[in-house]
């Protein structure tokens, strides 16, 4: 530290505020808030911190700022406000910048009906925002169906009207409009129609649902099908809309839920507002983390619910919230509510939905960034398998064997080829199992795992980064001290994936690893596991219908193919040539070769 940095920092009161930290040219690259600010600010400087990402912060800190303010709540707003103004390189961003976009609905003796993306104009009610544009388009046109609402952006008064300032349009010809700008229907039925679209637009969409319906069955009706199809889209959105207002309890009024889902490199916030036991909005913001970021899920989750206050102040001016419901509890006390964590009933549930939102949200925006770069969802596959098995490298080439036999007999064993998380089938390879005992899994395990790698090593080619073998503790002892003998135990990482319970063993524990359900990780050992096991039937079944078709006659000389194809072609069976007289037999493959089949047939009966 600079001596001049030292003293601001000695300074410091002891209250909250926002401090911001500046680089040598003078721009800030950093700003955060604090309970204390003296108490915060000293601990970047009195210790090494474990994450690279923080000591490459201190180091780049040349002078500081900071800003006293009265409780928690203000240091939230004004960082808030700061890193969005600034943008500090070391700071979490929030990337959703776009605006919603919203229906309103203006205050004239004949309000207009329109999407907008910028909720700051004065006399006019905002509804919303919706998640999707569709949506919103889909329900305006559909009250525009229901209700003859004016289109123009005319300024319709009393004295334009008695002036005739404006001419009746196209819209009034089609009966889409009732002529507001001549006058021609009366204020108070048009703010009748008004009322009614207020209802919808608060949650109440079962009305326009059910107009779509009939509209879509009386035009169906009247066989204009190409009709019906348009208005059924128009159906289907606003029904995955409702779908999303789930009623949950009419008893709950007024409240908030937030859930939060968090990655390695982002974090996704999914916000439902509560009104009358109906979600009538959802969104979620998605906020970028960079690599080593140490930013805690309290602290995200602080910074979401600011910034949805903040977008959606007309909300709350009309819904006052006194409870928010979170996953994750907050690192600020807010004056105005309460957050709590339900455990259990209507509030639980809600909670549930909003996680899933956050969740769907994520994976459909990794299903678009893979579909754009295919290899980023190869890397993130491999880096989730290094990290939940402890990997010291990506494994981009992954093998899996197991064994297969019936009582003993007819054992073998299969290598199934994983590269950059695909199966690589022209890789897969099939073992019969020579030297080990009948029956013996461990010793099947310990010879096919050493020739394979013998192999490998005799013939220079490059080896796995990670071997799964289809078994529990003996399996994976048994290839440890294959790979042990080679020299390539600390080479090759090896785990074992057992049939029961998933469970995964790793080298020395007693105990196994039991991995999430719904982990990638799970998913691509599962595949390499059944892969496997498939391989090795297919080849087993292969081998025992082989040894299942051998017969007596293969070991009779004389006979061969031909004569063996003529003999059961005629008989049938077997039983019915060993029954088969000479002369029976002569009649099919000459006195000769049945002389020789009748005398081998029935020395071996009559051994046997």
């Amino acid at each position: 530290m600079r001596d001049e940095l030292r003293l601001k920092v000695s300074l410091l009161p002891d209250s909250p505020g926002v401090y911001r930290y500046l680089n040598r040219d003078g721009v800030i690259i950093y700003v955060g808030k604090a309970k204390n600010l003296k108490r915060r600010v000293s601990s970047y400087f009195n210790r090494v911190h474990s994450v690279h990402r923080t000591n490459m912060l201190v180091r780049n800190i040349w002078d500081m700022q900071y800003t006293v303010v009265n409780t928690e709540e203000e240091a939230l707003d004004l960082e808030n406000s700061l890193i969005k103004e600034f943008k500090p390189h070391y700071n979490v961003l929030l990337k959703d910048d776009k605006s919603y976009p919203w229906i309103c609905v203006t205050k004239e003796p004949y309000p207009r009906v329109f999407i907008s993306r910028d909720p700051v104009k004065k006399g006019v009610k905002y509804y919303g925002p919706y998640p999707k544009t569709e949506v919103a388009h889909a329900l305006i046109d559909t009250l525009r169906k229901l209700y003859p609402l004016r289109t123009c952006n005319h300024n319709v008064s009393r004295e334009t009207i008695e002036a005739k300032k404006h001419r009746l349009c196209l819209q009034y010809h089609i009966h889409n409009c009732e002529g507001c700008c001549q006058g021609l229907v009366s204020v108070d039925r048009y703010n009748d129609y008004i009322s009614d679209v207020r209802q919808i637009l608060n949650g109440d969409t079962k009305q326009v649902s059910d107009y779509l319906m009939s509209e879509m069955q009386r035009l169906a009706g009247e066989l204009k099908f190409e009709e019906a199809e348009v208005v059924k889209r128009k159906y289907l959105v606003l029904e995955k809309y409702r779908s999303r207002s789930v009623i949950v309890s009419p008893s709950i009024h007024n409240i908030d839920v937030f859930s939060l889902v968090k990655d390695d490199d982002a974090a996704f916030v999914n916000y439902m507002h509560m009104r009358g036991g109906s979600v009538v909005q959802s969104i979620t913001l998605e906020y970028r983390l960079q690599e080593g970021d140490e930013t805690e899920p309290a602290e995200l989750m602080s910074m979401a619910i600011q910034e949805v206050r903040k977008r959606f102040a007309e909300t709350y001016r009309v819904d006052r919230v006194n409870e928010v419901v979170v996953n994750i509890m907050p690192d600020v006390e807010f004056a105005d509510f309460q957050c709590v964590i339900p455990q259990r009933g209507d509030k639980r549930k809600l909670l549930q939905i909003s996680e899933k939102n956050a969740t769907q949200y994520r994976d459909e925006l990794l299903k678009r960034m893979e579909k754009l770069n295919p290899e980023q969802r190869t890397t993130r596959t491999l880096t989730t398998l290094m990290r939940d098995f402890h990997l010291q490298a990506l494994p981009h080439h992954i093998e899996c064997f197991d064994n297969s036999h019936i009582s003993g007999t007819n054992t073998v064993a299969s290598c199934v080829v994983f590269r950059e998380g695909k199966p690589c089938k022209k890789d897969y390879r099939h073992f019969n199992i020579n030297d080990a005992p009948a029956g013996d899994d461990y010793a099947a395990m310990r010879e096919v795992i050493g020739r394979r790698y013998r192999r490998l090593l005799d013939e220079d080619q490059p080896l796995p980064q990670l071997l799964v073998v289809d078994g529990g503790k003996g399996q994976l002892s048994a290839a440890i001290e294959a790979l042990d003998q080679l020299g390539l135990h600390g080479t090759i990482a090896a785990i074992g994936m057992a049939k029961q319970l998933n469970e995964v063993y790793f080298p020395g524990d007693q105990l196994p690893f039991y991995i999430d359900k719904n982990s990638e990780s799970l998913r691509i050992i599962q595949r390499l596991r059944d892969e496997a096991h498939r391989f090795a039937i297919t080849f087993h079944r292969k081998l025992r219908g082989k040894s299942q078709i051998h017969s007596a006659l293969d070991e009779i000389s004389g006979v061969g193919p031909k004569t063996k194809e003529l003999l059961l072609k005629h008989f049938k069976s077997l039983k019915r040539i060993r029954e088969a007289t000479v002369e029976d037999l002569a009649a099919v493959i000459g006195p000769k070769k049945a002389q020789s089949l009748y005398v081998q047939l029935h020395g071996s009966q009559s051994s046997s």
